[in-house]
């Protein structure tokens, strides 16, 4: 099998997983809640996911022990799950539908709140790799 093809069946992979594993979180957290927390929260973990990927990504000596192909692991775990599992267009949809609201307050907080948790989330993931990376190898 040509190897773009493997390429899309590993994003269709974690493109099916994320997709499944977003509904989930909002069918479990957005109970009757006018605050999008099944939203924030997919954001925010994905983000965190994703931190840990990028870090696993850089420290390739990981990826040769574990016997996995970085590009594989990039493209079925970052683009495919953190690709679906997170979502641009609700954080807009739902921020839009609190201004019209006029929920000012609740918008702020909730794209506030979605992109500085977001970076913290990643940056979480890459110190945590860093850090069991650096444990693992002393």
């Amino acid at each position: 099998m040509h190897i773009a093809l493997y390429s899309y069946l590993f994003v269709a992979a974690g493109g099916a997983l994320g997709a499944m594993a977003r509904f989930a979180l909002n069918v479990w957290l957005q109970r009757d809640v006018e605050y999008p927390w099944g939203t924030l929260t997919a954001n925010l973990l994905g983000c965190l996911v994703m931190g840990v990927i990028a870090q696993l990504i850089a420290s390739t000596s990981w990826f040769n022990a574990a016997g996995i192909v970085p590009d594989q692991y990039r493209l079925l775990f970052a683009v495919g799950f953190c690709g679906s599992f997170t979502t641009l267009s609700s954080l807009m949809l739902e921020l839009n539908t609190m201004l019209q609201k006029n929920e000012i307050f609740y918008s702020f907080t909730y794209l506030v709140g979605t992109l500085v948790g977001g970076f913290a989330c990643f940056y979480i993931g890459v110190v945590c790799i860093r850090t069991l990376l650096q444990l693992q190898s002393s």
